[in-house]
Order: structure tokens, then C-alpha cells, then sequence
């Protein structure tokens, strides 16, 4: 789930919604395995205190977690990442290994899986420069592609920062591929990604597989969650234009939408998003 617009509760996020984030952790309804109690993390931006964003991150199971509770009932944000997981094989179950990962200013998350991750693990590794490598605390196939989004992002030379985002993720998406076809993987990856630097994100929804959709991804624009607001804050249009996305609907409201397959939104503040 990541939410961008005027400062909500975290609670509003992922706690209170009909089919929050912690709702989707016991019972996905769009994966064919509905539990996700692997661990979780959440992100968000504090940036009057810190350019850098905050993480909390832990292995215990999201629902249960009495620390998340007590502190999204009262911690709010402008701009949100939170991730629930299932484990797979090739990863184990520790600190490292949950979503949100943090580099400078960015966060990322990932829902999904590189094809054949172990055939390439070593070559994308020795393909980034010192910095993204240096950056990998952990295993996950995950970790190893915002990698790939760093050394990426470093090569860019955009002037907007939305703009050099969008096309360091998707020059990422044809990196990742072109190590895994290379190694002559048989596993079809799938790459629904979402990045943030606290003023923007680029969101993923692709899949190379030939015979199947990437896993289901949908955004809803407009003030959906009860919001925390200063009174010099109460910017109407910024709330017309606030965007959640969500592996799953956070809510029955019809106006939520399916990111289109094989499509990178792009979200900034004062603006709805851009594919």
C-alpha cells in the first residue's frame, strides 16, 4: 500500500479500512495463498524533522503486533509505504528480508517475484556500482532489484526527479530481464514495484509471463481516509488529487481502478497520476 497526499493517521491507512493492509495479511482475497504473516514494514516521511524517511519493520505477523497498533493510531504522514509478506523459499524469515527497503530519501516495495532469482543473484550483484551493492542487507530477490533501481537511478540524467525515476525503474524492469533470459531462466518474473522519495513514486505492474496477468494492482485518487491537518493545511486541491494504490481494494468503493498491465503511474502532489 502506498498513500501520497495531505497527512493521514497511519491508522487511516492500513488499521481502519474495511480491507486494510492488516485485513489483507490474514485474508487475501486476489493470491491464490490468502495469508501473509511473514513479517512486515511500514515507511513514512517526517520531513520537517528529516529528508530521510522513518522504517519500522518486524517478522511478527502484522495482525498481531501490538507496537504497529499503538504507534499508527498516532504517528501521521504525507506519504506512506507499508508491506505485508509471504515468505519464499529462497528467503528467510528476518528483519532484513521485510519491505519497505531505504536508500537516502527512497523507499521501495516490491509484490512478486524475479524468475530463477538464484541463477542471477550473482551477476546482478557484480553489475551495480559500489554504492547500490552496499546498500543490500538481506536476500530477497526484492532488495536485489531496488539495487539494480539505485545503480540505475545514478546513470540518469533527467532533470525532473519524476521523470528520472520513471525511466530508472523501467530501465530496471529491462536490466532485470535481460539477466534472468540470459541465465536461461524458465520463471517468469513479476514486478509490481513502488518506489517514493516523499514527493513522488513511480508504481510498476508488469509481468513477463506470456499466458498471465501481473498480480492485481489498483489505485483510487481523491480524499478516501479521514485526514490530520493543520489549519494552514487545508488545501482542497492537494486533497482532490491525494492517490493510494493497493495490491488489493482497501475499500468497496466503486471508483477504485486496475493499474493497467505492463503500465509505470507515475504520482506527484497537486496532480493525478501520470502514466
Amino acid at each position: 500500500m502506498l498513500y501520497l497526499g495531505p497527512e493521514t493517521r497511519l491508522a487511516s491507512l492500513i488499521i481502519e479500512p474495511s480491507h486494510s493492509l492488516i485485513r489483507q495479511s490474514t485474508h487475501s482475497t486476489e493470491r491464490e495463498e490468502p495469508l501473509n504473516g511473514d513479517g512486515f514494514g511500514i515507511g513514512w516521511y517526517a520531513r520537517a524533522h528529516d529528508t530521510e524517511p522513518a522504517v519500522f519493520r518486524s517478522i511478527t505477523p502484522a495482525w498481531n503486533n501490538r507496537n504497529l497498533h499503538n504507534l499508527a493510531r498516532v504517528v501521521a504522514s504525507d506519504c506512506v509505504l507499508a508491506h505485508v509478506r509471504a515468505a519464499t523459499q529462497s528467503s528467510g524469515v528476518n528483519e532484513a528480508n521485510c519491505h519497505p527497503f531505504r536508500w537516502r530519501q527512497y523507499l521501495c516495495m516490491h509484490n512478486g517475484d524475479v524468475g530463477d532469482f538464484r541463477l542471477v543473484r550473482r551477476e546482478l550483484l557484480a553489475s551495480v556500482c559500489d554504492e547500490a551493492f552496499g546498500n543490500v542487507y538481506g536476500s530477497t530477490d526484492s532488495e536485489h532489484f531496488f539495487a539494480l533501481f539505485i545503480d540505475s537511478l545514478l546513470e540518469e540524467e533527467a532533470p525532473d526527479p519524476a521523470l528520472r525515476m520513471a525511466r530508472a525503474l523501467a530501465r530496471t524492469i529491462s536490466r532485470t530481464l535481460e539477466l534472468v533470459h540470459g541465465a536461461g531462466a524458465v520463471s517468469s518474473s513479476y514486478l509490481n514495484v513502488a518506489i517514493a522519495d516523499g514527493e513522488r513514486a513511480v508504481v510498476s505492474r508488469f509481468t513477463d509471463a506470456d499466458d498471465e496477468m501481473p498480480e492485481s494492482l489498483y489505485y483510487f485518487t481523491g480524499e478516501l481516509y479521514p485526514t490530520v491537518r493543520a489549519k494552514h493545511r487545508t488545501d482542497s486541491r492537494q486533497a482532490a488529487h491525494a492517490v493510494t494504490v493497493s495490491s488489493e481494494r482497501l475499500t468497496d468503493d466503486p471508483r477504485w481502478t486496475a493499474v493497467p498491465a505492463g503500465q509505470i503511474i507515475v504520482l506527484m502532489r497537486d496532480r493525478g497520476p501520470e502514466f
